[in-house]
Formats: C-alpha cells, structure tokens, sequence
C-alpha cells in the first residue's frame, strides 16, 4: 500500500484534504478519481490529477476506496458491563474493521436505554473512548411508553425490542399489547421499531420436546442440532407474521433484526411489494457458517436466532441478491469467555453472541466474492442499507459531496488467517478464528481523520456521538 502521511493531530478538521485513487466507490460505481475534504466533509469528486497545491494528499493508488461502514446493531456493553465490551476496545476494533459509524443497541448495558436518564448515562460513558462515531437506539419494553417520546427527543435513532426474553433482567420482553402500546407513538415519532422476531411459544414447545428426548438420554446439549433444535423455525415465522400484521395495522416502520429463518422470506417479499414499511437485516455468521459444519461443543458458535442449514445460508444470500433483505449487521454480542462454557461444550447453558465486529467486512466480502458479487453490493448491504435505517443517508454511507468523509483503503485480493491475539475487541473468542478470509482494511478514515492504519491506531480518539437530527 502506497504510504499515508498523518493528519496533523491537533485538529480533526482540516481544510485542503484529499484522498485519491484509482478505485473509488461512488454511488454511480467505480472509477478513478480525487476527495476533496474540508471540516471532515466531502466537498467535492473530481478527476484523479485534480489537486491543488496546498492539500494534504493520501494516494490509494490501485487499492479500493470504499465508504466507511455503518453497523446499526452492535452490543457494546458500556456503562454496567464494560468487562463484557467497552467502548474503546469496540470503537477500535471497528476502525480496524472498517466500520466508521456504529449505532449501539440498548442493551447490555446497566441501565438499559429504556429512558432518557440512562440515556444520558450511556453518552457520558463514552468521554474520550471513540475512535468511531457512536449513535444509539433506545428501547421499549413493558410500561416504558412516556419514555419513547423523550428518548427520541434526546437523540435516539429509532427503537429496539425483543420478542422472547433477551438473556438480562434490565431489557425485558414484549407481549403483543405491549407492542399495541407502543406502536401509535413511535407512527407518530416515525420512529422505526427493531424487533427480535423470535416468538417464545414454539421454543417452549421445542424445550418441552427436548425434555422428554432427555429423559431416554436422546439429546445431547454439546451437540449443535441439540441448540438448533430448541429455536425452531416456527418461533421466527410467527413473529415475522406478527410484525407484518402490527406494521399493516399502524402504519409505523418496522425493522426485523438478525434474520435467520429463510422460510420467512416469502412472505416479507410479499409484504414489501404491497408496500409494507418493514426492513430486514441478517448478519455475517449466517452468511458464512451452516449448522452442518458446527463442531460438537463449540460454543462460539451460539446465538439466537441459531445458524441454520446450509441450504438456508444460500436462501438468505439470494434474499440479498433481491432486496428482500436491505442490509448486513454485525450483530456483536461479546461475554466474558468463561460465559460461553467452552470447556463444557453446552450449547444449552452457554450464552448465545458472536464477537465479530472487526471481521464483518472480510467475512462478507469472501462468502460475497465466491458467489460472484461485486464490492458495489458490499457498500448497498454493509454502508447504504444500515445508514438509511438510522435515517443518516445524505451524511453516512457513500463517497458523495456532502457526506461525512468516512473512508476505508481496502485491499480485496489479499488474504489473511483470523488470529484471535490480533482482534480488538475485548475477548477474542470468536468462531472465526484460524479462518481464512479475503479481503484486509488498510487504513480507515473517520470525518477526514485517519484512525487506522496497518495495526496503528492514530494519535487520539476522534470519534464523536451521533444525534438524531443533528448535523
């Protein structure tokens, strides 16, 4: 990679910026050419020898210049439980993944952003820990619906619940009149809702099941089937169906999060092409991994909703390929790894999360490039789609004049093997590890800044908490 000289690290805005190179993902496709940045915004695109004397220049050269990602579900964990997750080891850990802006789910954290006090409490924890930008969902759960309002208010991007219990007392699940509660104020916010679809009815019936193949000694908790199992199909079907109905009957926008049933594709595609307002996102793991595949005991491997078959993974990538599925989060749910059971190997007990959010991009992009997509399909999934859930299109999410200048230097033709001792995150416990992967980030850019480059994180923190509605 050609060298990139630093910023000057006084100040995070300078004027007279530009990133050039041969490579640059615009929204109208790939082609040469020069960012010109000033205050950390994209003020202009022109040709690729247009430079002004005075600038600052950063030559890509032959490597991709990609807009910086956004991720819309990562669980940061901070105030509470920063020895799950915090916001420096996540922020970093994103930086060298590529991902610019981050929007953080209302749990797990204590308190959990269910009201506009622990709202504040989330955003003083961030002092001086953001080596990206941060925005937040908050969430609904039973009896917090004077809340919504000031949540809003305050700067919250839309709004999180679950379905079935979430795995921690403060974010409690939502029954269906909970969700009649809520809905009219967050139609008449144009709030979006994003829901675990997963309903607890037919996971009681799968446990109950599991229970009486316990009894002859039939299903064993260290083998993956014995997990999948227990969240059937069923319990994200009915839930889609469920959020359907609520989204026809209130109008109001309705996001599915972690989509991992294909078998609720068709009636979302039905859904849309009636005009429905529902989006649907799924994640990384279930684009990569297959439940076939799954070793007996590897815990890393959980979460819920579970990783199905292979012949699910290929359904989801063709959902991808026709809109039907808007976007790809990361779903970044990390635990302290003794909380996984790994040596136990209960899938049962284990707590269900994938630590990945620097490995989103790669991962993506080597399942992605072996079905024969093009990197302008990582940008529509992994910047476009999530920037317009948080409603930041126009400032996250494309190389275009009057954007953020969030910018990743990507080479898509390398490789490299996961090693967990070079992951930021907190616990490197990851089932990507020992991985081959295509696809490395170079160097990443927030607002014009450079944050990352070659294993060197800059010289401060620069990143800043986002705002609904603020510029």
């Amino acid at each position: 990679m050609p060298n990139l000289p630093n910023i000057p690290g006084d100040s995070p805005h300078n004027a007279g910026v530009v990133v050039r190179g041969r490579r640059i993902l615009t929204p109208e496709g790939e082609r040469p050419a020069t960012i010109h940045i000033r205050d950390g915004v994209i003020v202009a695109i022109s040709h690729l020898d247009e430079i002004s004397s005075d600038s600052l220049v950063f030559d890509a050269g032959d490597l991709v210049v990609m807009p910086g990602l956004v991720d819309t579900h990562v669980h940061i964990n901070e105030p509470g439980r920063a020895e799950w997750e915090g916001f420096s080891s996540a922020t970093q850990a994103a930086a060298a993944g590529g991902m610019t802006t981050l929007i953080e789910m209302p749990l797990n954290s204590i308190p959990a952003t269910t009201s506009a006090a622990a709202y504040r409490e989330k955003v003083a924890a961030t002092a001086h820990k953001l080596w990206v930008d941060v925005g937040f969902w908050g969430g609904v759960v039973p009896g917090n619906v004077r809340e919504l309002r000031p949540l809003w208010e305050a700067g919250v991007f839309g709004f999180k619940c679950f379905l079935v219990p979430s795995g921690v007392s403060e974010f409690a699940l939502v029954a269906e009149s909970d969700l009649r509660a809520a809905l009219p104020e967050l139609a008449a916010l144009g709030a979006p809702l994003l829901a675990h679809a997963e309903l607890p009815g037919p996971i009681e019936s799968a446990i109950n099941n599991a229970a009486s193949k316990n009894a002859t000694g039939g299903n064993d908790p260290c083998k993956y089937a014995t997990w999948l199992a227990s969240r059937p199909r069923e319990a994200e079907n009915e839930a889609i169906a469920l959020l359907l109905f609520l989204s026809r009957e209130f109008n109001a926008p309705l996001h599915v999060v972690h989509l991992s049933s294909s078998d609720a594709i068709a009636p979302l595609c039905e859904a849309k092409a009636l005009g429905a307002r529902i989006s649907v996102e799924t994640c990384p793991h279930y684009l990569a991994f297959a439940a076939e595949e799954i070793a007996a005991g590897a815990t890393e491997f959980k979460c819920a909703p579970p990783i199905r078959e292979r012949e699910n993974r290929e359904r989801l990538w063709a959902a991808l390929a026709d809109g039907t599925i808007d976007l790809i989060a990361s779903d970044h749910s990390p635990c302290p790894p003794s909380m996984k059971l790994r040596e136990r190997g209960d899938f049962l007990r284990a707590w269900g999360g994938i630590a990945s959010l620097q490995l989103g991009l790669p991962v993506v992009w080597t399942e992605a490039r072996s079905r024969g997509y093009a990197l302008t399909h990582i940008v529509k999934w992994m910047c476009e789609g999530p920037a317009s859930l948080a409603g930041l299109t126009g400032r996250k999410g494309a190389i275009a004049v009057g954007c953020d200048a969030d910018l990743v230097i990507f080479n898509p033709d390398a490789t490299f093997r996961v090693d967990p001792a070079r992951l930021y995150h907190r616990h490197k416990l990851t089932p990507y590890a020992g991985r081959e992967l295509t696809g490395v980030v170079e160097a990443t850019f927030v607002r014009g800044q450079k944050v990352f480059e070659k294993g060197e994180f800059g010289p401060a923190t620069t990143g800043c908490v986002l705002r609904r509605g603020s510029v």
